[in-house]
């Protein structure tokens, strides 16, 4: 089974750079999609029900009641057995979370809020981050395996983004956050591509501005994290950093 996550920064404006021709080319059971910045009635049947060459998608899109902004989404081949919100409206009313079952596993795709300049939703980002944890150990102790894919808006640790010192005090790079990424680590959750690749210099962000991406100066804020006891059922992840279409590129799990 093979899980790509990608930050699409608006399904609309990602559909005209060819992302129905990307996902029915790639192989993909499930996609986990954040940012749609859309509402499903906004978005065509191509965006709606993608399919072509014997290939077709199911889509499951759960939206911001603020137009144009957050939002996540899943599309699978297989029709999951149920499809559903975090369950705490204070972020089910920003279209954060969709949570796909499958038999026993528990596909996630979430998008975690930005702290903003100065620190300024840091509360609520990690009101959100606890709910996150409190929602996937209650999946695990009833029985679920857990991918837990999307835009954490956290780089981890320094090797997580091109220049650690000058954003000490930046979002997404805040103490606090780095904090909360410890304790899910601790409390057993698995970062599967560290799990597999220690290297530098490999990143799913990169800013718009000054050619970053083409220079490689970027973050790792995107991850697809797995309970410990499902970690052995995970045979690759990676970072499709040749992916363009969005500031963000998609990551895989093949499990």
């Amino acid at each position: 089974m093979k899980i790509i996550s990608w930050n699409v920064n608006g399904i609309r404006a990602v559909e005209k750079k060819g992302f129905k021709e990307w996902l029915l080319a790639s192989g993909a059971d499930v996609v986990c999609i954040q940012e749609t910045k859309a509402h499903s009635g906004q978005l065509s049947p191509e965006l709606l029900s993608p399919s072509g060459d014997g290939i077709e998608y199911k889509s499951y899109f759960h939206s911001a009641k603020r137009p144009g902004y957050s939002g996540t989404a899943i599309y699978s081949k297989t029709e999951p057995d149920s499809v559903e919100p975090m369950g705490d409206e204070r972020f089910d009313d920003e279209g954060r979370v969709t949570i796909a079952k499958f038999g026993k596993l528990a596909v996630i795709s979430a998008y975690f809020p930005n702290s903003q300049d100065a620190g300024a939703r840091l509360d609520y980002k990690l009101a959100f981050c606890d709910a996150m944890l409190k929602k996937c150990n209650e999946l695990v102790a009833s029985g679920f395996d857990i991918v837990l894919c999307g835009d954490y808006n956290i780089a981890h640790k320094p090797i997580d983004l091109a220049n650690p010192k000058a954003n000490e005090g930046n979002a997404g790079y805040l103490p606090e956050e780095r904090a909360w990424m410890d304790a899910f680590t601790s409390a057993g959750y698995v970062d599967t591509f560290r799990h597999f690749c220690q290297e530098p210099k490999m990143y799913t962000w990169w800013s718009y501005r000054f050619h970053a991406r083409e220079k490689n100066i970027g973050w790792r804020i995107d991850y697809q994290c797995v309970n410990p006891s499902f970690i052995d059922k995970v045979k690759s992840s990676i970072i499709l950093a040749d992916v363009m279409g969005s500031d963000h590129c998609p990551i895989q799990v093949e499990i």
